[in-house]
């Protein structure tokens, strides 16, 4: 038998009593996460114009458009809510890399308010969608960088979002396999983008496009139900030799990835990759008497070419740069989401280190983010030296998580960018009760997370 129809068998067949306590939890806290970051991602530039774009678009006010005050057509809430997850790229890792919340979670909450559904059977949607994205990106085989054809969340990401909004469809094996060949038709995204405003749109149009393929394949649209198997299909357009379809069957196995290897919560709103700059330089600020006594920095990280970026252009861009995060925790001891501003990058301090700034890309360092590391050494005024190894950002797979205290002081602060304190409680604990929630409560916690005046 084929994969893909054993594959949609077993996708169909996981019910929210399949699920299991610790993915629910872990639906839970993904749901405050990626609500949180959408309203704070609601203040940058590009959600602006893509708000606009959406909005003048029309159609069916279904769903609502988070932190906008406004309800969009629910394949428009999802495009412009997963854009909002992602523009900070402050939601969480997974492994093997990938963007794997924004989208799924943007398509699942536009389609719960169109469909009236209630919390059991968002997270049972949101755990499956997540689950499609694990495996796909085990079968591939790209781990590290290097070897990406597309980024991750656009080549993984339509398919996830299918399998998410089928459920919510109640679409059967059959259905629900041409809805993954729709989404697999709409797959992609290049890596070329990182830096950019149209990197957040890979998140978002994965979203979108994903639920349209679930809602099309509903109404009876067909696709290539192989696709997998398709010698002109999925597998060979968007990934090499090393894609090995069958390691997809373990979908729907104990523990759920959700749960294992799960996923690192992101204290840092940049790229994952610099988090290791940023937490060996937050390990030596303390050290430093003086920024300017700094003298030459080097920084020795695997071979990601992508964050080598000795001057970003912009803000946005210096979320991509391995130098200008770390010099940014070297020079104001944090990094958070004012940091990632065109003011900050020009500012006096900020290009005078810049300038003595040097980073060695070492092809023995492994490129995959659960093995690798980094070396930083300072060098100072009389020839003093600082010098750290960093193995990892704390909640790093393989290490303790990011406490639920911890977590909610990162939530709380993305929440307060647009929401009152009465209004920041109630989205967290109608969020860390999402599955409890009927219908009125899901609509209940959007019209919060929608600010709405």
């Amino acid at each position: 038998m084929a994969v893909t129809p054993q594959l949609c068998d077993r996708i169909a067949g996981i019910s929210y009593e399949n699920l299991g306590a610790p993915a629910i939890e872990a639906a839970r806290r993904l749901v405050l996460d990626g609500i949180a970051v959408a309203i704070a991602g609601t203040q940058e530039e590009a959600i602006h114009i893509l708000a606009a774009h959406h909005r003048e678009q029309g159609g069916a006010a279904q769903a609502t458009a988070i932190g906008n005050g406004f309800r969009l057509n629910a394949v428009s809430a999802a495009a412009l809510n997963g854009a909002a997850m992602h523009v900070l790229d402050f939601e969480p890792m997974w492994s093997p890399a990938n963007h794997a919340l924004s989208t799924t979670l943007a398509g699942v909450l536009a389609l719960a308010e169109t469909r009236e559904a209630n919390g059991r059977e968002v997270v049972t949607a949101l755990v499956k969608g997540l689950e499609m994205q694990g495996w796909i990106r085990q079968a591939s085989g790209q781990f590290e960088a290097s070897r990406l054809r597309f980024h991750p969340p656009g080549a993984a990401g339509p398919l996830g979002a299918a399998v998410a909004a089928g459920h919510l469809l109640n679409l059967g094996p059959d259905r629900l396999a041409h809805a993954i060949g729709i989404a697999a038709s709409r797959a992609g995204g290049l890596m070329a983008n990182a830096g950019t405003m149209t990197k957040s749109t890979h998140c978002g149009h994965a979203a979108a496009l994903g639920l349209e393929s679930a809602l099309l394949a509903a109404r009876g649209f067909t696709a290539n139900v192989a696709v997998f198997e398709a010698a002109q299909g999925y597998v060979p357009a968007l990934y090499d030799d090393g894609f090995k379809p069958e390691v997809m069957l373990g979908f729907g196995r104990a523990p759920l990835r959700v749960v294992d290897p799960g996923f690192a919560i992101k204290m840092f709103p940049s790229q994952f990759g610099t988090h290791f700059g940023i937490t060996a330089a937050l390990e030596l600020h303390p050290e430093i008497p003086d920024a300017s006594a700094i003298r030459r920095v080097l920084l020795t990280a695997p071979v990601m070419a992508y964050v080598d970026r000795p001057r970003p252009k912009t803000g946005l861009e210096g979320k991509f740069s391995l130098q200008y995060t770390a010099a940014s925790a070297l020079l104001d001891g944090k990094v958070g989401i004012g940091t990632f501003t065109d003011a900050r990058l020009e500012s006096a301090d900020m290009q005078e280190l810049l300038a003595k700034f040097e980073v060695r890309l070492d092809p023995s360092i492994p490129g995959r983010f659960e093995d690798t590391h980094v070396l930083l050494r300072l060098e100072l005024d009389g020839g003093r030296v600082l010098e750290t190894r960093c193995d990892g950002p704390r909640g790093k797979w393989g290490t303790p998580p990011i406490s639920e205290a911890e977590h909610l002081v990162k939530v709380r602060d993305c929440l307060a960018t647009r929401l009152e304190p009465d209004a920041v409680e109630a989205v967290i604990g109608l969020a860390r009760q999402i599955d409890t929630l009927d219908a009125a409560g899901v609509r209940q916690l959007m019209q919060l997370a929608g600010c709405f005046a």
